[in-house]
């Protein structure tokens, strides 16, 4: 599809805050975008050494030993502890001292994580929530560089999704050292404002437009911090009463074009949420294939069979083979559809609001979803089951 050419901005393509603001206002602009960092720091990320002290960002010599860096949310993990677990194991495997980086309100972890490569680590680990770990990927994508993902925050929806140990960070260092390095998906959105602006982001679990977008957008920060990924049932609560179906044309990469009206399309790299939904059952992350889940309910009673394809069919019936084989005879249900391709391109009228991994990307009137097949050499724990990735 060819975007149609977009009106000058008198301001210079600024966003309109009024018309941005919808509901509750709710500025879903990047700009206004709670970070996923502490609330009172800005500036610049900074290296930091093993005691948290501030040093100069610069290439090692060429002759010195291998080397890891660390990119962390310093408060999403305790930095000190991590900081003295990655140093011990990594002098115990004969590396030399690891580079660490804490993200800031400005850097969510993309820039220093390139600072990172150009300086030449052979091994990047990761600690931070779902929109550090984001970030971090998609500056990752494609450098052949092993990532270690040391889960924390509030989600962890890539580690899960790669059935990784969550609460052994020091099984999870270990895997930079001596662990298996698989390849796995990422996915790349190319996301078109209201005034034909253009930009593209890496995500690695799922993105989405419309409903499930905004149900992000309304969650408390607050709450969020608290509770954790059950936060959303709020931006639920607060999204639904204002929820109108829009309309949405798609088309898979060598198909033909499709119109229909949605609450919610969802591009998914891997398809498992937190408390056992499987949102997207037949995603996989080293498929080299995008699946998109289209959510369209007809009222009351449509809503009714989404949640019931999603939680008791998807997550439940499929668990076991008989419930596969009852599933194999019921005829497709038109609430929930899915497709597979290796890119899919949407246009909305209006405009939609857009998630990637769980953080809000603001408005777009049209978004593009590729997959990049093994774009991201992952670390695993030696001998780590990846069979069912």
């Amino acid at each position: 599809m060819t975007a149609p050419a977009s009106p000058s901005d008198p301001r210079d393509g600024q966003p309109d805050p009024a018309e941005a603001a919808h509901p509750d206002g709710v500025i879903r602009e990047p700009g206004d975008i709670a970070p996923d960092t502490a609330d009172d720091e800005d500036g610049h990320a900074r290296q930091v050494g093993p005691v948290g002290e501030t040093r100069p960002m610069e290439p090692p010599p060429d002759d010195a030993p291998r080397r890891a860096a660390m990119v962390y949310n310093p408060i999403k993990v305790d930095a000190a502890a991590l900081r003295a677990l990655v140093s011990r194991l990594s002098a115990a495997a004969g590396w030399g001292e690891p580079a660490f980086f804490e993200t800031t309100v400005d850097d969510l972890g993309d820039d220093v994580t390139r600072q990172a490569l150009k300086e030449g680590a052979d091994a990047v680990l990761v600690a931070g929530g779902d929109g550090t770990v984001r970030a971090v990927s998609e500056a990752m994508n494609g450098s052949g560089v092993p990532l270690t993902i040391v889960p924390s925050g509030t989600g962890n929806l890539l580690a899960r999704n790669l059935n990784l140990p969550l609460d052994d960070a020091a099984a999870m260092v270990q895997a930079t050292f001596d662990g298996d390095v698989h390849p796995v998906d990422v996915g790349i959105a190319r996301i078109t404002r209201t005034n034909g602006q253009t930009e593209e982001h890496a995500f690695v679990v799922m993105s989405g437009i419309g409903l499930d977008a905004a149900m992000i957008a309304n969650t408390s920060p607050q709450l969020k911090k608290t509770v954790g990924w059950v936060a959303y049932v709020d931006g639920a609560a607060r999204s639904l009463p204002f929820a109108q179906p829009f309309r949405v044309m798609y088309q898979l990469d060598g198909h033909r074009l499709h119109a229909t009206r949605a609450q919610s399309v969802l591009f998914a790299n891997c398809g498992w949420l937190p408390a056992g939904i499987a949102l997207v059952p037949e995603a996989s992350i080293s498929d080299g294939e995008l699946d998109v889940c289209i959510i369209k309910p007809a009222g009351f009673f449509g809503w009714a069979r989404v949640w019931r394809r999603i939680w008791w069919e998807n997550s439940v019936m499929r668990r076991s083979r008989a419930g596969q084989r009852v599933l194999a005879r019921r005829p497709e249900d038109a609430s929930v559809r899915y497709l597979r391709g290796v890119s899919i391109e949407t246009a909305t009228s209006p405009a939609q609001a857009v998630q990637l991994d769980g953080d809000e990307f603001g408005e777009a009137t049209r978004v593009r979803c590729r997959i990049v097949p093994g774009g991201l050499q992952t670390a695993f724990p030696a001998g780590h089951d990846v069979s069912r990735l």
